[in-house]
């Protein structure tokens, strides 16, 4: 993942995730999303401090304060903003590999079929 935190995937991948799982905790982000609880915690702060997310405060079973995590209408014009983004990169990305695979299957075609004349050759 790139060095930014709140890079494009980053950031695409933590609001769909918030937007499916407000009640996800900060370790539990941590842990789908692949990063350290560190960067969680500096992600979802920098969210917040730019109005994408609203942290929400629930008493819990354990009769402690726990928190969630809601998207505000801005955090969810933002989402698909990024989502956007995040396509278009994906699909730039897919048609790259797309050609690569088509290059690669010409040269192992290419060598296969060098590979059998050459053996037929050897055989004569």
């Amino acid at each position: 993942m790139p060095s930014n935190p709140l890079d494009t995937e980053t950031r695409y991948r933590l609001l769909r995730l918030l937007e499916q799982n407000p009640e996800l905790s900060q370790r539990e982000l941590a842990a789908e999303l692949g990063i350290s609880l560190g960067k969680a915690n500096y992600c979802l702060r920098a969210l917040i401090d730019r109005g994408w997310i609203k942290m929400v405060n629930f008493g819990n079973s354990r009769n402690r304060t726990g928190y969630f995590y809601r998207l505000t209408p801005t955090g969810m014009v933002e989402k698909t903003k990024v989502a956007r983004r995040f396509l278009a990169r994906k699909l730039e990305e897919h048609e790259r590999i797309a050609a690569d695979i088509e290059i690669l299957r010409g040269e192992v075609q290419a060598a296969h079929e060098e590979t059998r004349a050459y053996s037929q050759r050897s055989k004569t």
